[in-house]
């Protein structure tokens, strides 16, 4: 099940430095309390890699640049989802600015973005979220936006439901 209700399964969220505006939705949805030990640990890097790389042939099928992937940022998404999953923080931006606040330690940016996810049921969970994310007039304007680094975080809580942050930074 994929919901695509406005605030329920996808949000997105970006600001330009200096600002630091953020924006947040709020979740109705409260996922479950742990996060799912996963049997294959390699499933959320190949979810992680898959994502990275639709977001990437979006971007080229609109004749924009690739994005690069960076360890550092997908260390952030990664903590964000797994955040999510285990209901430590509710689905939405909570802590986007705490994020990019971290990743500017090693990162000099001038623009900040990020897209949030989750879905369940789905073979190809990732192929889900970056469809939705193509959909949403939000998601898809930070998709298709003036950044080059970006990072994938994935995660899963134990009732099955993935949930998905992709950060995007513009270098300053």
């Amino acid at each position: 099940m994929l919901l695509l209700a406005a605030g329920l399964s996808s949000c997105s969220s970006s600001f330009e430095f200096p600002s630091g505006a953020t924006s947040s939705l709020p979740s109705d949805n409260t996922p479950s309390s742990t996060v799912s030990r996963n049997p294959n640990p390699g499933e959320f890097a190949t979810l992680e890699q898959s994502v990275y790389q639709q977001v990437n042939q979006y971007r080229q099928s609109r004749k924009l640049p690739p994005l690069k992937l960076d360890a550092r940022i997908s260390e952030q998404a990664r903590l964000h989802s797994q955040d999510m999953a285990s209901g430590r923080v509710p689905f939405s931006h909570q802590g986007f600015e705490g994020r990019v606040k971290a990743i500017a330690k090693s990162i000099s940016y001038r623009r900040a973005g990020e897209n949030v996810a989750y879905n369940q049921g789905f073979s190809n969970p990732g192929q889900q979220a970056v469809e939705g994310w193509i959909k949403s007039t939000g998601h898809r304007e930070n998709m298709e936006g003036n950044f080059d680094l970006t990072g994938m975080g994935v995660a899963k809580n134990a009732r099955g439901q993935y949930y998905f942050t992709q950060i995007f930074i513009k270098r300053g």
